[in-house]
């Protein structure tokens, strides 16, 4: 991951549904603007470990996230604004987290996530990660050496240095 501590993040758009089910584009700087905000970096939704242990996991721990000052989190993955709304229901977010998908990778591609799992099947998608963002800047990044694996990245050992 070339996004270190100290960064600004890049100006880049990513893709959700509003509560009509109209796509909209909101700029990521725009979403961490005055705020302290963690960002999930996902490989897909509806994939193992991202749906079993890292999803949920920040859904049960929101209020403690709150307590810890965080304003806003916002779940990234390789996949279009639909499925991510249809995984965020399934996965009971409600309004805790926005669910935004990076379609074209622009996001992904700017922070230096992007990971090869065509040998699976998936294509180019993004490395597992937890950042929080103040303001625009990086202050903390925990990413994993591999998809699978959800440690440094999950809910329980990210909020609890917070």
């Amino acid at each position: 991951m070339k996004i270190k501590v100290g960064d600004k993040l890049p100006s880049s758009e990513l893709f959700y549904l509003d509560e009509d089910n109209i796509p909209k584009k909101i700029d990521i700087l725009n979403l961490c603007k005055s705020n302290k905000t963690i960002i999930l970096g996902m490989p897909g939704a509806f994939t193992k470990t991202c749906s079993a242990i890292h999803l949920p996991g920040y859904v049960k721990n929101y209020d403690l996230a709150l307590k810890k000052g965080i304003t806003k989190i916002i779940c990234i993955a390789v996949n279009d604004p639909n499925v991510m709304k249809a995984w965020g229901e399934n996965q009971n977010v409600e309004k805790k987290i926005l669910m935004a998908g990076d379609p074209f990778l622009k996001f992904t591609k700017a922070i230096g996530a992007e990971v090869d799992k065509s040998a699976k099947g998936l294509g180019i998608r993004s490395n597992r990660y937890t950042m929080l963002v103040e303001n625009g800047e990086v202050k903390r990044v925990e990413e994993e050496k591999e998809t699978a694996s959800c440690e440094l990245s999950s809910a329980e050992n990210f909020l609890k240095s917070l």
